[in-house]
């Protein structure tokens, strides 16, 4: 009895110990049904766009007339466009361009926001006040007229909506870091490492910047989207994907003159647009809820509730 005992309590013990922070971390986005489903559509986009020319049908710039303006059928699963191009093919060559617009421009965000903010925050004084001053200046115009008015300078190419958008994204980080760094740098361990003569290099990358990665991946997400978003909507003005690369975008800008003939030229870039949008934005604020310790903690007290 006694072994029994010893046995169903060293089990209890083992039930409530806490797990390591990823692993807590990637079990509460796991418990989490709309994330799990964005992860799994943003899974299968990433696929269908790594390997568009094994899977795509047909060529997607491939000019054919008599096919033009085809509805959906079983040779052409969503219909042909005005220049007999398959909606599909074009779908999926289209995802390329829009998901690594996304990745890059965050990557860009990333490497120009966070030293920035992070920088700022720590060191403060007069670097401080300098720095978000700058930012501030970029924070006035609206975002998209923003990203207008470089690509407009720098000439309509994805390399270049890549930059704008990049530079649009940079100074909304950098304030967030810099406001998570002003925080992080009041903390007690931080004082005790700085106390212990840890430069502050080792300060910054080994404490500071460390704790302050939960909003800056979440940030990241959403500035994915609105990438993502807002590289269809350079495209559609002209200033993106020039023709005959396929860009959902661009797609939906020679859509106009068929919305009451071909609507399905129409809807599939637009559905299209909005699965890969809602797909991220579940991802973000599935990663926003696993990694708040908040909500580890809160969870955590109802699962003991439920249990007694």
């Amino acid at each position: 009895m006694a072994d029994l005992a010893a046995t169903r309590l060293s089990d209890k013990e083992d039930d409530f110990r806490p797990a390591g922070g990823l692993q807590l971390a990637a079990r509460q986005l796991l418990r989490n049904p709309a994330a799990t489903i964005g992860f799994a559509v943003l899974t299968l986009m990433v696929l269908a766009a790594i390997f568009a020319p094994l899977i795509s049908p047909h060529n997607p710039i491939q000019i054919k007339l008599s096919a033009k303006l085809q509805p959906p059928s079983a040779v052409y699963w969503l219909g042909t466009d005005h220049f007999g191009r398959d909606v599909v093919s074009r779908l999926i060559y289209g995802a390329r361009v829009s998901l690594s617009v996304g990745l890059l421009v965050i990557l860009f965000s990333f490497s120009l926001g966070v030293p920035i903010g992070v920088l700022s925050g720590y060191v403060g004084g007069r670097l401080d006040a300098t720095l978000m001053r700058l930012v501030d200046a970029f924070l006035t115009f609206p975002p998209l007229l923003l990203a207008v008015a470089i690509v407009g300078l720098l000439g309509p190419d994805i390399q270049n909506v890549m930059i704008a958008l990049g530079v649009v994204q940079a100074p909304v980080l950098a304030r967030l870091v810099r406001a998570s760094t002003l925080a992080a740098r009041e903390e007690t361990y931080v004082t005790a490492v700085r106390a212990l003569g840890a430069s502050p290099t080792r300060i910054i990358v080994g404490h500071v910047l460390r704790n302050v990665l939960s909003p800056i991946v979440v940030q990241l997400t959403i500035g994915f989207s609105a990438a993502v978003v807002s590289e269809a909507s350079l495209s559609f003005l002209g200033l993106g994907t020039q023709p005959p690369q396929p860009s959902w975008g661009r797609d939906l800008a020679e859509a106009r003159r068929f919305m009451t003939d071909a609507p399905w030229l129409f809807l599939a870039p637009t559905l299209t647009i909005m699965l890969a949008v809602l797909s991220i934005n579940f991802v973000g604020d599935g990663l926003r809820d696993a990694l708040d310790p908040r909500s580890w903690v809160t969870r955590r007290r109802a699962t003991q509730e439920a249990d007694d």
